[in-house]
């Protein structure tokens, strides 16, 4: 009897210390419940946390076969970085066209700028259809495929002021309608075996970006010849951001500033070394 009474004023009337020690318990135990709870809480992914944090400049890679899908940030980005090179764009080419003295001139001027000009629109429309009407995965697909086809007519365009305003030897001058054919094969390619075989796809691009630059390397006048070398070595350094998507933040965008930036070098050489000078144009009209 004596020890229930003093069990009970025990627990009512704790000596000093003693509540500290109940509370401690208290929580040490809750912790321990909680334990399972906040394991899996700390375990399963937080969208809200990841959206607001780095993950939303950039998605995991895509698989070897995959495409990899842009947050909304790269999406912006991608269209952006080339949708303001459009309108320059046109502006060059109807420059270079000014500047022509003869029909050949004028044609060699359109083939180009329209090469010019189709790569930065068609990645433009891309990367919006891509962006805002991606659930329509047939005219994402064949825009997607577009975008990879102008590539191929964009090198090719590139290099016809300087195969065909330049002369070339007999063997040398028959790069003028290969250089074509090889567009056609690697839009074929694309067409067949799109996203199928990627590092085929990037030695293609390689390939025809560099096989004509022997041709124009061996030309007895080497005006503009650096800044074709610059240009080139502009675009292989874009290159490894290309192929970085998942890897690098924003690297497709910065990608394109790669292609604006070589395509303003070889704009510069072609006006400088294959047409007149503004000062020239501004005196016809």
């Amino acid at each position: 009897m004596d020890f229930s009474v003093n069990l009970q004023k025990s627990t009512k009337e704790p000596k000093n210390g003693s509540k500290f020690h109940t509370q401690e318990f208290s929580f040490i135990s809750g912790l321990f419940f909680m334990e399972p709870y906040v394991r899996r809480r700390i375990q399963e992914p937080n969208p809200g946390l990841e959206e607001t944090n780095a993950t939303r400049f950039m998605n995991h890679r895509a698989p070897a076969n995959g495409r990899y899908k842009p947050t909304c940030y790269e999406h912006a980005a991608n269209c952006y970085t080339h949708a303001f090179l459009i309108v320059p764009a046109i502006v060059g080419s109807a420059l270079l066209h000014g500047l022509s003295d003869d029909c050949w001139e004028k044609i060699t001027a359109w083939i180009y700028g329209m090469g010019l000009c189709a790569l930065f629109i068609v990645s433009t429309v891309f990367h919006i259809v891509s962006w805002k009407k991606s659930h329509l995965r047939t005219v994402e697909h064949c825009f997607h495929m577009c975008d990879r086809m102008v590539i191929y007519f964009f090198i090719a365009a590139s290099y016809a002021p300087w195969l065909n305003l330049r002369e070339l030897g007999p063997l040398a001058s028959h790069m003028r309608w290969f250089i074509w054919l090889m567009a056609a094969g690697g839009t074929i390619y694309v067409f067949l075996y799109h996203e199928k075989y990627k590092v085929v796809e990037l030695f293609f691009y390689l390939t025809m970006g560099f096989s004509p630059a022997l041709v124009v390397t061996s030309m007895n006048n080497t005006d503009g010849l650096h800044e074709l070398a610059c240009g080139g070595l502009i675009y292989c350094l874009g290159v490894v951001f290309f192929k970085s998507d998942g890897i690098i933040p924003f690297a497709h965008a910065i990608w394109h500033l790669f292609v604006a930036t070589a395509a303003a070098v070889h704009y510069y050489a072609i006006w400088k070394y294959l047409y007149r000078s503004p000062t020239d144009f501004m005196r016809h009209l």
